[in-house]
């Protein structure tokens, strides 16, 4: 009688759209055989679907319409929440903090990353303390409640400079998540100011900020066109080749020397592979760790990686990088996989190589642009087009958002807060692809073994709050009191 294999473990890092594309193909494979066994980790238990983010913030989708539960990457995976920090090749296994801030270690035989990326902060004075950046849930939550309550503040104020420093919205960076943050914000302005009587007449004014000679330089010319005339007939000044030199609690100083007054900043510039890859020590391209076409780290047969972290060759453009995107990251999450059981025994390796089938841009209401196969589309066919890949591409919740979709045409957009989410909950973090909960101060856990980077100083792990934020929320509450004839250090309580 043969001996049955030994049950080797793969884990995954990360379950952004490459590491849950790995995670559900694996389980396919792990469903028909006893001999893997998937670990799957990542700080929340859900896939956050970026491409309709700003539909969140513009108030048109629920918010966990974009969540998809990582429950439905298949029943043979194994989810553990916590935030990878550590990598330690020589000894296979992986050190990680949980939400409640224990530490604990998960040895492997075969170890994806696919951690993403995060915010891309530039030495730009004052970014850090009043920016806030759009990559998250709970940013797109605060944000939506930040325009609201900036209409709400301007409706009451009597001093014109103040109620048009609160009327004014810039957006830093107009590639794809920019221009569709500004594209829906306002429309969400717009509508929730016609409830206001005291704003009537009120110009509300939204600044897209870009270094680029263009917006989108990402894509095809014509679709920037098209993006660039839809967004100025609608009123949002557009800014190519300027960017945004200094920021302070009074508003951005750009480049071209113009102080724009403002309370509303937004930072959309890009982003940057997760910190974990420079804590690994190996060799990287342009802050990317390197990979061969099979997705496979040099000296170390044993770990893959893939998604915006991972410098994999692009075999259709000799010499060049696959793009940050999630086209390349779900194709070479399920390549990943495949790999993976490969140099298990079930299986034969593949080289990367894909095309790209086209881009889609949201622009809020009735428009959009595509070019679906390299066929140059705007207005509603290309709305049409970009919600039906969507659709097509997330991996839940499908009947929700349609409904969604459809109330909003119907019944237009509630104009409500929510106040779930303060300022000092999301700073503009660039240490984590979705900033997971802070430790819960109750538990108190102690760690095991030595962290490598300090819970204390985390930006989500402490309960501080920066200056900027403190300062930020000090004047909305200030100018509540005036607008109510209360003193300035009072407000009404629930």
């Amino acid at each position: 009688m043969s001996r049955p294999r030994p049950r080797r473990r793969i884990v995954i890092v990360g379950a952004g759209f490459a590491g849950f594309h790995a995670a559900r193909h694996l389980a396919r494979l792990a469903k028909h055989t006893t001999g893997i066994e998937v670990v799957l980790v990542n700080p929340t238990d859900y896939l956050l679907y970026l491409p309709l983010l700003p539909e969140v913030a513009g108030g048109v989708l629920d918010p966990r319409r974009v969540a998809v539960p990582l429950s439905g990457a298949g029943p043979g995976v194994r989810l553990l929440l916590g935030t990878v920090d550590h990598v330690d090749l020589d000894h296979r296994w992986v050190g990680l903090v949980d939400p409640e801030g224990n530490r604990r270690t998960v040895a492997y035989d075969r170890l994806l990353l696919a951690a993403g990326s995060v915010n891309k902060l530039l030495p730009i004075p004052g970014v850090a303390e009043h920016a806030h950046g759009f990559r998250s849930v709970a940013e797109a939550l605060y944000l939506r409640d930040h325009l609201l309550r900036q209409l709400e503040l301007a409706n009451t104020i009597d001093d014109p400079a103040e109620r048009d420093a609160r009327l004014t919205f810039v957006v830093v960076g107009a590639g794809y998540t920019g221009t569709e943050v500004a594209a829906h914000g306002q429309l969400l302005t717009r509508a929730a100011a016609r409830r206001h009587p005291g704003l009537r007449g009120q110009p509300i004014r939204w600044l897209l900020v870009e270094h680029a000679p263009r917006v989108l330089p990402e894509v095809d010319r014509r679709l920037s066109a098209a993006a660039h005339r839809t967004l100025t007939d609608r009123g949002v000044e557009v800014r190519t080749a300027t960017t945004v030199i200094e920021a302070t609690g009074e508003g951005v100083r750009l480049s071209t020397g113009e102080l724009v007054a403002t309370r509303s900043l937004v930072w959309c510039v890009g982003v940057r592979p997760d910190p974990l890859v420079e804590r690994l020590g190996l060799f990287t391209s342009k802050g990317r760790l390197v990979v061969d076409e099979y997705l496979t780290v040099p000296d170390h047969p044993e770990v893959l990686a893939c998604g915006d972290l991972a410098a994999v060759p692009d075999l259709t453009r000799p010499g060049q990088l696959t793009a940050m995107t999630a086209q390349h990251a779900v194709r070479q999450g399920r390549l990943a996989a495949r790999n993976l059981a490969a140099s298990l025994g079930y299986g034969r390796r593949r080289a990367y190589r894909h095309h790209d089938l086209g881009f889609v841009v949201d622009l809020a209401g009735a428009k959009a642009a595509a070019n679906p196969l390299g066929v140059a589309l705007s207005g509603l066919p290309a709305k049409v087009v970009t919600r039906g890949y969507h659709l097509r591409a997330i991996p839940a919740n499908r009947v929700r958002i349609a409904c969604d979709w459809l109330l909003d045409a119907v019944l237009g957009r509630q104009a409500v807060q929510l106040g779930l989410v303060r300022a000092a909950a999301v700073p503009l973090d660039i240490d984590h692809p979705n900033p997971p909960p802070g430790p819960d101060p109750v538990v108190g856990a102690r760690s095991r073994w030595q962290p490598l980077v300090s819970l204390q100083n985390h930006p989500t792990g402490g309960a501080a709050m920066a200056p900027g934020r403190r300062d930020e929320e000090a004047r909305d509450r200030e100018a509540s009191a005036k607008s109510s004839g209360l003193d300035g250090g009072r407000e009404l309580g629930f």
